[in-house]
């Protein structure tokens, strides 16, 4: 099965991580979110799916840029990112009323997410186009 060229072009991966991380700063921003399941961590897998999603797409703008192109670099990457954007969003969670935000067990979730994010792009990695980095003359 041929996919269109266009799912390989580094910058929609990109444009997706941006509206990745533009529905998660309105998400945090909202005072109560309802919750479409009811069961003792729930909101665990809900964060460790939402960041797997965004690991995704960070990832594939990377790889199909020619960027982390190592596994190790790869996972590294995706997860400090997760983390990070984990981190920002629990604290500006502190600052919605309705929520607490500063949980350490979310960013737990977001940083595993990240993992499992890394994990779906390298076992699809044999269907992206090999790409070398572009390098920059002046």
């Amino acid at each position: 099965m041929k996919l269109p060229g266009f799912l390989f072009t580094p910058a929609l991966w990109r444009f997706l991580v941006l509206l990745w991380f533009g529905t998660l700063y309105w998400l945090s921003s909202q005072p109560h979110l309802p919750s479409p399941a009811s069961f003792e961590g729930v909101d665990k897998l809900e964060h460790t799916t939402y960041f797997a999603l965004g690991g995704v797409c960070f990832l594939l703008s990377l790889r199909l840029g020619g960027l982390a192109r190592t596994p190790v670099v790869a996972i590294g990457m995706t997860v400090l990112f997760c983390g990070l954007v984990g981190a920002f969003d629990e604290w500006h969670q502190t600052f919605t009323p309705g929520r607490s935000g500063g949980d350490v067990w979310d960013w737990t979730a977001d940083l595993s997410g990240g993992f499992v994010g890394a994990f779906i792009v390298l076992a699809a990695s044999r269907w992206l186009p090999r790409r070398e980095p572009q390098l920059q003359h002046n």
